[in-house]
């Protein structure tokens, strides 16, 4: 598993290093001290994990998280606990406190390695999904994919975009997206994923984006990175 250390105090990186030297399946390749060079980081190494400082010069952990549209799992590692609410609603794998304790950083690195493993299993080839049954409320549907525009995560549920209804799915987007037909479904950007056969129109946005009208749906955003992608697949 490849891990990056996000931390503006030095003596707080090598420690860390130092730490996670007991933990051989975990390889370090790289550090950085601030926002923008992690961004960077991130961008050139795609680590699977982070161990992620909150307070830095020119921006905190959570603006680092923000800034990035296919987050690896985090572990913050901080010396004020008034942020451990925050942290988790980010889906922060673990908080821990600095000095940090070789005990804590062993329970989160197993958690972290479970979910890799549970990652790695639902990334095996199955079975496009054609349909789903979906209960929110009272309300039951079994609703066929083909019919979805657009894909929302909404914390650790998705919003169908399905003709006139708005169905909220109970299962993260991530583990849907492993199964949904690749040459229907595109991801868009961080939060959403569109059914390419809805798109209407498409216009060139600001620094590289697009801007993409569904059918009987809204105009959804195609984030830089992913409009280099989608240009490819869809030759435009």
């Amino acid at each position: 598993m490849k891990a990056l250390i996000i931390d503006d105090e030095p003596l707080a990186r090598r420690e860390l290093r130092r730490l996670l030297a007991e933990f051989p399946w975990i390889e370090v390749v790289g550090e950085a001290g601030d926002v923008s060079e992690a961004a960077a980081c991130i961008e050139t190494l795609a680590p699977d994990l982070l161990f992620l400082d909150i307070q830095m010069p020119g921006g905190s952990g959570f603006d680092l998280l923000d800034r990035l549209e296919h987050a690896p799992r985090v572990i913050f590692t901080t010396a004020y606990d008034h942020h451990a609410v925050r942290a988790f609603e980010v889906n922060a794998l673990d908080y821990l406190l600095k000095p940090i304790e070789p005990q804590r950083l062993a329970a989160a690195l197993t958690k972290a390695r479970s979910i890799a493993e549970e990652r790695a299993a639902e990334a095996r080839p199955s079975e496009v999904l054609e349909r789903l049954f979906v209960r929110d409320g009272v309300r039951c549907w079994f609703v066929p994919l083909h019919e979805v525009c657009m894909l929302t995560a909404e914390g650790n549920y998705v919003r169908l975009c399905w003709g006139t209804e708005r169905p909220l799915l109970g299962r993260p987007l991530h583990g849907l997206e492993q199964r949904l037909d690749p040459k229907r479904f595109f991801r868009a950007n961080r939060r959403q994923i569109i059914n390419v056969d809805f798109i209407q129109t498409v216009e060139l946005g600001v620094g590289g984006q697009l801007h993409v009208q569904l059918r009987d749906g809204p105009e959804v955003e195609i984030s830089r990175r992913q409009a280099r992608v989608f240009r490819t697949q869809m030759s435009v």
